[in-house]
C-alpha cells in the first residue's frame, strides 16, 4: 500500500496537502482543475520534490528521504523522456543498467521481451526521432516494463496522442501493469480516460489532494470542486 502521511507542499503562494491511501495493484486517476498540483503530487511521490512535512511511506517503508532511483517507483512523463541521441535499445539499456554498460545475456533477451511486448520488435536500432509518436510512447513503456517496479506513475503521457492511439496505450499500460501486479497513477485533464481506465480517483483541488473515490461514484455524484471542473 502506498501512503501519504500528513503531506504538505509549499510552493511560493501554493500549497498542497495529501493525506491518502492507495491500494497495490489499483489503477487510480488523478484529477482537477489545471494549476491545482497533479503533476506535483506525483513528484512527491517520485522523490522529485521533498515535502515540507508529512511521509510516503509505501508496505511500511519510508520512502520520503530516498532518492528517486531508490524508490520502487517508475514514471512515464509527457515527452517519454527518451535520450534523442541514443537508439531506443540504448534508451531502454539504461532501466538494467543506469552506470551505462554492456548487458549480458540474460538483461539482452528481457530487452528483446519488452521490445516485443509492446510491438516494437526490429525497432532497437532506431532513434526517437525516427519513430512515431505512438512508437515513443511504446518505448517509454517497455523502458517501464524493464524497470519492473511496483508502482506506476503516469503524467499525461499520451496527451498528445490521438482518441484511438490513445485508447490502445491506455490498454497496452494496462496490461503491463497487471503484468507488474503494479499500482497505476494516472494523472489527465480527460474524464473519459479516468471512467474507462482507473477504478478509483484521487481529486485535487483547493490546495488538497482527497482520499480515493471509486470512479463510477465520483462522477455519478462529483463534490462541487470537480463540478467546477467540468462544467
Amino acid at each position: 500500500m502506498l501512503v501519504l502521511e500528513g503531506v504538505r507542499v509549499v510552493q511560493g503562494e501554493f500549497t498542497l496537502e495529501a493525506d491518502l491511501s492507495l491500494a497495490a495493484g489499483a489503477r487510480v486517476a488523478v484529477i482537477g482543475p489545471s494549476g491545482a498540483g497533479k503533476s506535483t503530487l506525483l513528484d512527491v511521490i517520485a522523490g522529485f520534490y521533498a515535502p515540507q512535512a508529512g511521509r510516503v511511506r509505501w508496505e511500511g517503508r519510508d520512502l520520503t528521504a530516498l532518492a528517486p532511483q531508490d524508490r520502487p517507483v517508475s514514471m512515464l512523463f509527457q515527452d517519454g523522456n527518451l535520450f534523442p541521441h541514443l537508439s531506443v535499445a540504448r534508451n531502454l539499456s539504461l532501466a538494467l543498467r543506469p552506470d551505462g554498460g554492456r548487458l549480458d545475456a540474460a538483461q539482452r533477451r528481457a530487452l528483446e521481451r519488452a521490445l516485443a511486448r509492446v510491438g516494437l520488435q526490429g525497432m532497437e536500432d532506431r532513434r526517437p526521432g525516427q519513430l512515431s509518436g505512438g512508437q515513443q510512447a511504446r518505448a517509454a513503456l517497455a523502458r517501464v516494463l524493464l524497470q519492473d517496479r511496483p508502482v506506476m506513475l503516469l503524467d499525461e503521457p499520451f496527451a498528445a496522442l490521438g482518441p484511438a492511439l490513445k485508447a490502445e496505450m491506455l490498454t497496452l499500460v494496462g496490461e503491463v501493469a497487471e503484468s507488474l501486479g503494479a499500482l497505476v497513477l494516472m494523472v489527465s485533464h480527460e474524464p473519459q480516460d479516468a471512467r474507462v481506465f482507473a477504478g478509483h480517483c484521487v481529486l485535487v483541488a483547493e490546495g488538497r489532494a482527497a482520499p480515493p473515490v471509486e470512479t463510477g461514484a465520483l462522477f455519478a455524484d462529483p463534490p462541487p470542486a470537480l463540478k467546477a471542473y467540468l462544467g
